[in-house]
């Protein structure tokens, strides 16, 4: 009898790890580093992991004058501090600098947005542009992605 209770407990202990593991393999893991760049709310690009050391171009232009350019940057499921949008010209030179409050929520929510305005962008120069971000946990920067921009000013 006690060697048949042993061997239920050991059952039911070796069922309830694999029912344990079973479980977090579906529970929801924090997301990696990535960002999406928006123009308004349509999505223009997003890149993940190992996809943002490819950079790419997004191109602007005055049929876009009226419209906001919105990133949102993820350091794997947070929002960082201390977070700012540079642009810089071909001779890495800063043309404009947007900085960002911290926000108090600890996920990507709408308040952690970045956005300025494109009619700022194109009024900067034609040419190639390229767009920076960085924050408490990024103080080097990362390039996002190039502008392509044309007609300005």
């Amino acid at each position: 009898m006690t060697k048949t209770i042993s061997n239920m407990k050991a059952m039911v202990i070796l069922a309830a790890v694999a029912v344990a593991t079973t479980l977090s393999s579906f529970s929801a893991k924090k997301g990696g580093e990535g960002f999406e760049i928006f123009l308004n709310s349509k999505l223009v690009l997003q890149q993940f992991g190992n996809q943002m050391n490819n950079v790419k171009s997004i191109e602007l232009d005055k049929r876009f004058l009226n419209d906001q350019l919105v990133i949102k940057y993820h350091h794997c499921g947070q929002v960082g501090k201390d977070r700012s949008i540079t642009i810089k010209d071909a001779q890495n030179k800063v043309l404009k600098e947007w900085k960002y409050a911290n926000t108090s929520t600890a996920s990507l929510a709408s308040d952690a947005a970045m956005s300025c305005k494109v009619k700022d962008i194109l009024s900067l120069q034609t040419g190639k542009l390229n767009l920076y971000y960085s924050s408490a946990e990024l103080p080097k920067g990362r390039l996002l992605a190039t502008l392509v921009v044309t007609g300005a000013k």
